[in-house]
């Protein structure tokens, strides 16, 4: 049986997947500077984390959580102290590495990566102080400028990675085949990737998928649930699994 369209080709904006790469950067280093600014709830987390994570999220620095534009938790119960290998897919401004960073341990490591060079600043901007105020001897988290497409161009090595994480990313991405393909790859034997997204019960016409705002907003990008469970299979994930649904409100009149 042939793939579905949308997973062999950039339909985003067209077939240019570096204008959809300009067009989401756009988005979150200028267009919005804080959660208030979004014009959809796609972006928002849509109910309370675990208490675990709920519990460290009050701690994480004001400017950090501002700027966090996710649509859940993906933050796993069950990892504190664990010494895991973290990889945050799209970190943003880090809000979920910070988090993850805590419940790890010590012991434990997160890279963030991201390819908007304003969301990266407001990441490391609070890291070392984060580190410190875990009590960490040594630094555990850092954030690197790159693709999720080409993981290992931005040095991150095959089987190198405990839990792969990612919050509201992956839709955005004109290639999600690839993103997935190369955080397969970045996984250690046994370890997993846990994350939150948009995805929608039929595929999307042409005139959203293109929109910018409706792309920004992680709708025009969000592909058709049982297209993405093909997709996954695919690149190698043998048993992957919805776990929790919440539906998405448009806000803005224009877009509604």
């Amino acid at each position: 049986m042939a793939k579905p369209a949308a997973l062999q080709h950039c339909t985003q904006l067209g077939l240019d997947a570096d204008a959809v790469r300009t067009s989401v950067s756009k988005y979150y280093g200028e267009t919005i500077q804080k959660t208030t600014d979004l014009a959809t709830s796609a972006c928002c987390t849509a109910k309370t984390p675990p208490a675990e994570v709920l519990a460290v999220l009050r701690q994480v620095p004001q400017e950090i959580t501002s700027k966090f534009y996710g649509c859940g938790s993906p933050c796993p119960v069950g990892i504190k102290d664990s010494g895991l290998r973290v990889l945050d897919l799209g970190c943003g401004s880090g809000r979920d590495c910070y988090v993850c960073a805590a419940l790890v341990g010590e012991q434990g490591s997160v890279t963030g990566i991201d390819m908007t060079p304003a969301q990266l600043e407001v990441a490391q901007r609070h890291s070392a102080a984060w580190q410190q105020h875990l009590g960490y001897k040594q630094p555990t988290m850092r954030f690197v400028k790159g693709q999720i497409e080409d993981l290992s161009a931005a040095g991150i090595t095959p089987g190198s990675v405990d839990l792969i994480i990612s919050n509201c990313v992956i839709n955005l991405s004109p290639d999600k085949a690839a993103v997935l393909q190369q955080a397969y790859q970045a996984l250690a034997e046994g370890a997993e990737m846990y994350f939150s997204d948009v995805y929608c019960d039929r595929r999307l016409p042409p005139e959203v998928r293109s929109h910018e705002v409706l792309l920004g907003e992680c709708l025009g990008g969000a592909l058709y649930i049982n297209d993405f469970l093909e997709l996954a299979q695919q690149v190698g994930f043998t048993d992957p699994r919805v776990l929790e649904v919440q539906p998405i409100a448009v806000h803005d009149p224009k877009l509604s």
